[in-house]
């Protein structure tokens, strides 16, 4: 079965790539994704086999000083003290720190009562300590306590529970990672089934870089991105284009339908990867008439997405469109590195939109949809419409 489904997919890989019309262009995105993929992988290798070697230095010299007696002056002490107490809590600097002399600490201070137990073991840890008397002063809730207002939780987390994982771990992940889906290819049943879902979970986790949560699109957008392009036509006609959003799906390719709902709201389709068809209505959060449009999609939608397009005039009267965006599609970052791989995320589509905006209001045509586009054919907005989003 899992043969065939492999089977499958190869099948529809080389249709797709093999297109007659569009097959060429295809296989352009992804000879160049591959290549950029290539320059990326070997810099991760190179800054992974710094980071392995930094790492044993650092075990090294943690396991010599075991051997040796430590006799800081109180000076030192302090300070090392003080640098755990950073990692420990979530208000380090309302806890005083004095030392006694042979190795002795005393802290004083308010501190959370979740935070207590932690603290007292990051600082008997530290080198030098030999006694630590505890005066703190000890709160359930930050109350009206000046000093624990605020704050962030500074805990120390492992390796793994890191939301950004170091170069070494990375290549160390995506290599078992391999491994796991090597060999169940190699394995039937069961076991060869849960052995590729794993080690695919773990490659993509070591790829992307990202929490799982943000990978599939639990937990926030997964994708951000600026862009910005200077347009050689006044502000005001350059808002006024850009402001008539239900012509944006004639010069917009990856966009099929753009129409007005009621309260300032607009639904929107986009075309996906394969030409799949992706709903989603949004709404204005701030407009600026010649200066600012801003948007997000309403709850409920199928794509989150929000973003801010500001316009400034240039010393010799062109306009400089700066567009920043974040989205955040259906299956998370995975779901769009499947759509970067097939050419269709708004990432790579937006940059020929600006192209063709750009076009449109300094030749006055362009093209869009396989078909020639006139300025006339895209109308300027009339002063009593709403401006809308542009994703």
């Amino acid at each position: 079965m899992r043969r065939t489904a492999i089977g499958f997919l190869a099948g529809a890989a080389l249709t797709y790539f093999a297109d007659p019309l569009r097959g060429r262009r295809r296989r352009a995105i992804v000879r160049d994704k591959f290549t950029a993929a290539l320059h990326d992988t070997g810099n991760l290798l190179e800054k992974a086999c710094r980071d392995s070697w930094n790492r044993t230095q650092g075990v090294a010299a943690s396991a010599a000083s075991l051997c040796k007696r430590d006799d800081a002056d109180e000076t030192i002490l302090v300070e090392r003290v003080r640098s755990a107490i950073g990692h420990a809590v979530s208000h380090p600097h309302a806890i005083n720190v004095f030392a006694g002399g042979n190795g002795q600490i005393t802290l004083e201070g308010p501190v959370l009562r979740h935070e207590l137990d932690y603290l007292l073991k990051r600082v008997e840890s530290v080198r030098g300590v030999r006694e630590v008397i505890n005066r703190l002063a000890i709160y359930a809730e930050p109350g009206d306590v000046s000093s624990l207002q605020g704050g962030v939780n500074r805990r120390a987390l492992s390796e793994f529970a890191q939301e950004r994982w170091n170069p070494s771990l990375r290549v160390a992940s995506a290599t078992a990672a391999g491994a796991a889906l090597y060999s169940s290819i190699r394995n039937d049943g069961p076991l060869g089934w849960i052995g590729a879902i794993g080690g695919a979970a773990l490659l993509t986790r070591a790829v992307v870089n990202k929490p799982f949560r943000q990978i599939v699109g639990i937990d926030r957008c997964a994708v951000s991105f600026e862009k910005a392009i200077h347009i050689h036509a006044p502000v005001e006609e350059v808002y006024g284009y850009w402001s008539n959003f239900e012509n944006f799906p004639r010069f917009m390719t990856h966009l099929k339908e753009v129409r007005s709902l009621e309260n300032g709201r607009s639904h929107w389709v986009a075309a996906g990867p394969g030409g799949v068809s992706i709903p989603w209505d949004a709404e204005i959060t701030e407009q600026r008439e010649n200066q600012v449009l801003a948007w997000t999609s309403v709850s409920g939608s199928l794509v989150r997405t929000a973003g801010r397009v500001r316009f400034d005039k240039d010393s010799d009267g062109s306009t400089r469109v700066t567009l920043r965006m974040s989205y955040c599609p259906p299956a998370g970052a995975l779901g769009h590195a499947v759509a970067c791989l097939f050419g269709a995320d708004p990432k790579s589509e937006i940059d020929d939109d600006l192209v063709r905006l750009k076009s449109l209001l300094e030749v006055g045509k362009t093209r869009a949809h396989g078909t020639p586009v006139t300025r006339q054919q895209v109308p300027v907005a009339h002063g009593n419409q709403q401006p809308q989003q542009v994703w």
